[in-house]
């Protein structure tokens, strides 16, 4: 047993990343705390006060893996790039969902003069979210492409076999920063339903994973992220007068499954 913990301490500390790649592919769940939303167009301008939204799981099955449909679900995709032994840039698309919950009641001030049903000036009413006045989603989803720069560092590795290759156990911890990009499905009021992809904002995150390294080519890695989207620019009809915008922390809970590919690395020397 002994010998088995210097060995595993000999290798994490003769462990080589400079020079690969790695890729990988897995799910999330994520929350978001309450937010403002503000609306403005032709006729109204009025603001929804810590309206509540959650993020929309697809249920499991051969949606997850098939090609055609492996996007539907909430999905964590990443390339990157070791530019040390310990720290790695990268590449990524978080597709979240956010879903604002149905007929909940919120507080409205503002004012609305459409020749609606709904027209009227709102001083801290109290306003319940029906479907005919609005429904808010980002379903197609909540996608935010971001830049990352992560740090790597081995805790420990369990030879198996008998060259030495076996199971790396890694902390891995980064900071991000990149664009919204999301495709709102939105219906207010009468207008006519809007469901279409558009820059609307930024968001900057920060992660830590646990990182499970098999024979030095696969993995398994568990992250937690947090961050804060700020989406100023959100279309919720076809009339680019029309528009929304909310900001609100989220965090997200990611499973995913990676492959290394050691292009341009070196063949790392461990002595026993």
């Amino acid at each position: 047993m002994f010998l088995i913990a210097i060995t595993a301490i000999s290798y994490g500390q003769g462990k080589h990343n400079k020079g690969k790649f790695y890729v990988y592919w897995g799910w999330n769940h994520a929350q978001y705390t309450n937010s403002d939303i503000h609306f403005k167009g032709n006729g109204y301008d009025f603001t929804l006060d810590n309206v509540v939204a959650h993020d929309r799981q697809t249920s499991f099955g051969m949606k997850y893996f098939r090609p055609g449909s492996m996007t539907i679900p909430q999905y964590n995709f990443r390339l990157g790039y070791f530019i040390s032994d310990n720290w790695n840039i990268s590449f990524g698309i978080d597709h979240m969902k956010y879903v604002m919950d149905q007929d909940q009641v919120v507080n409205m001030n503002g004012n609305i003069n459409t020749g609606s049903t709904f027209d009227g000036t709102y001083d801290n009413t109290d306003k319940k979210l029906t479907e005919d006045f609005l429904t808010f989603e980002h379903t197609d989803g909540l996608n935010y492409a971001n830049l990352e720069i992560r740090r790597f560092d081995n805790l420990l590795r369990l030879p198996i076999s008998k060259n030495g290759k076996g199971i790396d156990v890694n902390l891995t911890e980064g900071v991000g920063a990149g664009i919204l990009y999301p495709k709102s499905n939105v219906k207010l009021m009468d207008r006519a339903r809007n469901d279409e992809f558009h820059l609307a904002g930024f968001a900057a995150a920060a992660m830590v994973g646990v990182n499970f390294t098999f024979w030095d080519y696969f993995f398994i890695q568990a992250e937690m992220k947090g961050g804060y989207a700020n989406l100023s620019d959100i279309r919720t009809t076809s009339d680019k007068s029309d528009k929304a915008k909310q900001s609100f922390a989220f965090s997200q809970q990611n499973l995913v499954f990676g492959a290394i590919i050691p292009v341009f690395t070196h063949k790392t020397k461990v002595n026993f």
